[in-house]
């Protein structure tokens, strides 16, 4: 099995941070702007769109300013099974995060192009607590032709 890891410092607390990972209004506002459901219960689905697909993750851990972990339990063959996991430290005006995509089979293209993607989906989501502006789906940054 193979992992996707970044490492980002966002100036904010970790309890804006676990917001913006939790609420759809956050997710929204970083991710897509096609997000729906429940992700601040354990055992919650978060279904989240993009012109090319989706993803439903269900909520499986929860610690508030903490962690928020994911499985995905529907999109593509690649992800289903996987799990998202977010990792928050507060560091004095900052908040670390430690981001985690586990489980992948195989570095298949496809992952390649997610870990680009993740990347660029965290730094939105910094973008998000320290101007409160994010770059959400469809207005992310492009990176294939198919994107």
């Amino acid at each position: 099995m193979v992992d996707i890891l970044h490492k980002v410092g966002i100036k904010g607390s970790a309890a804006a941070v676990y917001a913006a990972l939790t609420g759809t209004e956050g997710l929204a506002g970083w991710w897509t702007t096609d997000t729906a459901g429940d992700g601040e219960n354990v055992g919650g689905v978060l279904t989240f769109r993009f012109a090319a697909g989706g993803f439903d993750m269900k909520v499986r851990q929860l610690d508030p300013g903490k962690r928020v972990l994911w499985e995905v339990i529907d999109g593509p063959e690649e992800w289903i099974g996987t799990h998202v996991d977010w990792v928050l430290d507060q560091s004095g005006d900052y908040t670390v995060v430690l981001f985690h995509h586990q489980g992948w089979r195989e570095p298949v293209d496809f992952m390649h192009h997610c870990s680009t993607k993740w990347a660029t989906y965290l730094m939105s989501l910094k973008s998000l607590i320290e101007t409160g502006k994010g770059a959400a789906h469809p207005h992310d940054v492009k990176i294939d032709s198919w994107d």
